[in-house]
């Protein structure tokens, strides 16, 4: 049973950093000022970045644990690096997406 929660709340957490990327790909296109904009993609950005690092942390560390033998439980320690995984994917995804945006407006006569 511990096995089905804990595969449901990394199913959650994977929606969660799916929603906040996706927050990021669509930007702030309800505000109209521009510092505000910048500076809710900036802080949505940087909240992403550090999502997917404590991801990653958390996957190195239960690595760890399992190659000193302090937990004998592999299906949590590859539940964690799928996680990393998929969020730094996603993360990547997003970075392809945006360094696209950007090239296709750099190349657009003036």
């Amino acid at each position: 049973m511990s096995t089905i929660n804990s595969l449901m709340s990394a199913r959650n957490a994977i929606i969660q950093s799916n929603k906040a990327l996706q927050g990021i790909a669509e930007g702030a296109e309800a505000k109209g000022n521009k510092e505000s904009e910048k500076a809710d993609f900036t802080g949505a950005m940087r909240e992403a970045v550090e999502s997917v690092n404590a991801l990653q942390q958390q996957a190195s560390a239960a690595a760890t644990a399992y190659e000193m033998g302090e937990t004998t439980d592999i299906a949590s320690v590859m539940l964690a690096k799928q996680k990393a995984s998929v969020g730094f994917e996603a993360t990547m995804q997003v970075r392809n997406k945006l360094l696209s945006a950007y090239q296709d407006i750099m190349n657009m006569p003036v």
